[in-house]
């Protein structure tokens, strides 16, 4: 296994400049990149921490220990894991915090190397501070966007990139991911997916057996998630966690109270952030809406995002289906947190509310709305954590390689000049000069047939538009001809185009980044998880180098 860093594919220029240590990002953040001395760093957030602790709100750690425990105990039922969910429980102990939304068999890659990053960045940090460092893994399951979370991609034998869902259940509304149902059937259906799209190999039989055993205890995507992201990561100790667990729910209704009393204090807080974020030059990922509570509540089982009405009065949805005095929608927000949830830009103040975080770890687009935020957590007497950029992968495998090899391609020449490289192989394999020897034949044909339109037209004019079809429909004869015959000799050529496909499927996928296209399943299927093993060791994190924007990983 080798690693290459690449540097060209693009991102959001906010974490461009934060992972390049640049001075506009870093001024956006407490405690910005830890180059090129991190023990510093860290000591500097822990001294923070400690003196802010009485002072700004902070959960009850018992509690919110305690509901890590019990999450963890019912769906990461591992020893590693539920050895550190207990640690959180320490005073002393400190947090790695990173987190996605639930999606199908884990959704993209980049779902794994969020929960690598975390996981090198724990044991980092534990090792030079010799304390405790817990990595949480935060599900984002309140979310609400059904079709975002229910489907992800892997590239089939033939090759194609093919789409595994699981549709959205019959009579569900606009509520949590977590507390939508999902049938026996419906999870029977997508495992089904997955095979029939993977190849036959000696690991596939024993990857489904354990995928329908988690399947078999889970009632939602999101209980079926962390099920699946316990099988890859729970005997390394990532603890999980569920935004809408009513455990720890329960733990947050202070803070949900002091975000809807002072409503207008953060949204100016936030208008803040983002005029100083643009005044650096970058692009805001993401703009609060001045007359809103960045909260949404759960109504009649619908999740509904929260505004102030006109008059200020009341707190209304956006269809005004809901209406609440302000007062009462505080008091509710304290005493019943399990009708309420965090928007994009509230979840980090949970987040700071909720645990000890030393750090945090974050996509790109992550990094560019958290550069909004510093305002608003100091409104609530917090800092930003310690901010590590997630880690960014591209796999490739051996025939992968080979097959690059043979083309006489890079993985640049692949992400970069893709179809101009592609097409010039494909011109090159014409022997015969197809495409000219067709495009000198049409022009001669209309060079001879230009007089005889002339001629017709001169003794009938109405002879000239019937002329022009005529010429037209001749032309497309002889365009017809043309492809079959490009398509006959793309058939002769039918194993490298078959492979070119492959290459570009694996680097570009969609023309994306691998990462946030194809599901970590179709590497584990192949290669059994003794791999993902390895390469968890392989993936080195090292806060005193230089940060790589992008590894790609030569299986």
């Amino acid at each position: 296994m080798r690693f290459e860093t690449y540097r060209h594919i693009g991102q959001h220029p906010a974490a461009a400049d934060y992972a390049a240590g640049g001075e506009r990002a870093a001024s956006r953040f407490d405690f910005p990149p830890p180059f090129p001395d991190p023990d510093r760093v860290f000591r500097a957030r822990v001294e923070h921490l400690a003196a802010a602790r009485g002072e700004a709100l902070r959960a009850d750690r018992t509690a919110v220990a305690e509901a890590v425990l019990a999450y963890n105990r019912k769906h990461t039922p591992v020893p590693e894991a539920l050895a550190a969910a207990e640690r959180l429980g320490d005073p002393g102990a400190l947090a790695v915090v990173g987190g996605q939304q639930a999606g199908l068999f884990t959704g993209p890659m980049l779902v794994i190397h969020k929960a690598v990053t975390i996981l090198r960045a724990a044991r980092d940090a534990e090792r030079r501070l010799g304390r405790p460092v817990v990595p949480v893994f935060w599900i984002a399951g309140e979310d609400h966007d059904w079709d975002e979370a229910n489907h992800t991609y892997v590239v089939t034998p033939q090759p194609e990139l093919r789409k595994l869902e699981i549709p959205r259940p019959e009579g569900a509304g606009r509520t949590a991911v977590s507390r939508t149902a999902v049938d026996a059937a419906a999870w029977e259906a997508a495992i089904g997916q997955l095979g029939e799209a993977l190849q036959e190999t000696e690991f596939k039989p024993d990857v489904l057996d354990k995928l329908r055993g988690i399947a078999g205890r889970s009632r939602t995507l999101t209980d079926f998630f962390a099920g699946v992201m316990s099988l890859l990561f729970g005997r390394r100790g990532l603890v999980l966690i569920d935004a809408d667990d009513p455990a720890l729910r329960a733990a947050e209704g202070p803070m949900f109270r002091a975000l809807a009393a002072r409503r207008e204090e953060l949204a100016a807080a936030l208008k803040e952030g983002e005029r100083r974020t643009a005044g650096l030059g970058f692009p805001l990922q993401a703009e609060a809406a001045p007359d809103g509570f960045q909260l949404f509540i759960f109504d009649g089982g619908e999740r509904k995002l929260l505004f102030v009405s006109e008059d200020g009065a009341d707190a209304v949805d956006k269809r005004r289906t809901f209406r609440m005095p302000r007062e009462a929608l505080v008091r509710l927000a304290g005493e019943r947190p399990d009708l309420f949830s965090n928007n994009v830009l509230t979840r980090p103040l949970m987040q700071e509310y909720l645990f000890p975080v030393l750090a945090t770890v974050l996509g790109p687009g992550e990094i560019a709305y958290w550069s909004q935020l510093k305002e608003a957590f100091a409104l609530f007497g917090y800092s930003t954590p310690v901010v590590v950029p997630r880690q960014q992968y591209t796999l490739l495998e051996g025939t992968i390689q080979r097959q690059m090899e043979k083309f006489g391609v890079t993985f640049d020449d692949v992400w970069r000049r893709y179809g101009e490289i592609f097409d010039a192989w494909l011109r090159a394999q014409d022997e015969h000069g197809v495409a000219g020897r067709f495009a000198a034949a049409k022009a001669s044909f209309s060079e001879m047939y230009r007089p005889l339109l002339d001629l017709a037209s001169s003794i009938n004019p109405g002879l000239k538009g019937l002329g022009e079809t005529n010429l037209k429909r001749i032309l497309e004869q002889i365009e017809f001809m043309e492809g079959k015959t490009i398509d006959a000799l793309k058939a002769r050529h039918e194993a490298g185009l078959r492979q070119w496909e492959r290459v570009r499927l694996t680097a570009a996928p969609a023309g994306k980044p691998q990462e946030r296209v194809v599901n970590v399943f179709q590497y584990i299927v192949k290669y059994g998880f003794r791999w993902l093993e390895e390469w968890i060791d392989a993936a080195a994190l090292d806060f005193e180098r230089e940060w790589r924007p992008h590894e790609i990983v030569y299986l």
